[in-house]
């Protein structure tokens, strides 16, 4: 017979978690000491094995008495249904992932200012999820859809979104200069390589995405993430002036020919 504080120390598991097991039924000490310590054998270790086991896969303490002590068992039914009951928590897990990243970036992007990065998700959460009717009434068509699965996530974790959310994020925080100013001009020309290398050949789609961005109404209904009307104006004005400079410099060389 092992006493409780060796199995303790060979198994890992606390006397305090031993001694709640045989207050519940699950593993009764097969013997004690005089002194009232509980003494285990060579079958009550086995039993304990299975215990945690099968409490690795997930099953409730009150499962794992019922399958232990019902001859009668069906386990592939149980393992089935537990398996089932994984992936759904999978899922759920995954979902929750998701948007803990995507609230993480929304932070960075509007700042450091959390209520507000909470009340745009809160937003984008509430809305209808039937985004494919809305998608093909808003103009675009099932090859956009495909266009559409490259755009930067919020709850990314990907180099290119996260670069995009940066981004974004550095170019809120300028606002205060003016647009034409090296450092948002570094951030325009940044945002034109990237479209480029992404969205090579595509002007059509990136002419209908960012008419649907600047519309608050079809930006919500496509479930784009929510930025400001002086943003999204202050961002146009940084690429007239891109595009204005990149033209003047592409002249002027060809004049120079």
């Amino acid at each position: 017979m092992i006493h409780i504080k060796e199995v303790a120390k060979q198994t890992k598991i606390t006397v305090r978690t031993l001694r709640y097991y045989d207050q519940i039924g699950l593993l009764a000490s097969s013997s004690k000491t005089e002194g009232g310590h509980r003494l285990y054998s060579e079958e009550d270790l086995k039993k304990l094995q299975q215990i945690q086991f099968l409490k690795g896969m997930g099953y409730r303490l009150q499962d794992i008495k019922e399958m232990l002590s019902d001859a009668k068992w069906n386990w592939s039914d149980s393992l089935k249904s537990q398996l089932v009951y994984i992936m759904e928590e999978q899922e759920r897990l995954k979902s929750m992932e998701l948007s803990l990243r995507e609230l993480i970036n929304g932070i960075a992007f509007e700042g450091g200012n959390d209520r507000l990065a909470i009340q745009k998700l809160i937003q984008l959460s509430n809305q209808n999820k039937k985004r494919l009717q809305r998608f093909t009434e808003s103009g675009f068509t099932a090859k956009d859809r495909e266009l559409w699965a490259k755009l930067p996530k919020l709850g990314g974790e990907d180099p290119s979104s996260l670069e995009w959310i940066a981004l974004l994020g550095q170019i809120k925080r300028l606002m205060t200069e003016d647009p034409a100013s090296p450092k948002v001009q570094n951030i325009i020309r940044r945002m034109m390589e990237k479209l480029t290398e992404q969205f090579e050949g595509e002007d059509e789609f990136l002419d209908k995405l960012w008419d649907a961005r600047k519309s608050s109404a079809q930006s919500e209904e496509l479930g784009l993430y929510p930025i400001e009307k002086e943003v999204l104006d202050y961002m146009e004005r940084g690429y007239e002036i891109y595009i204005s400079s990149v033209q003047g410099a592409s002249a002027a060389q060809g004049g120079e020919s």
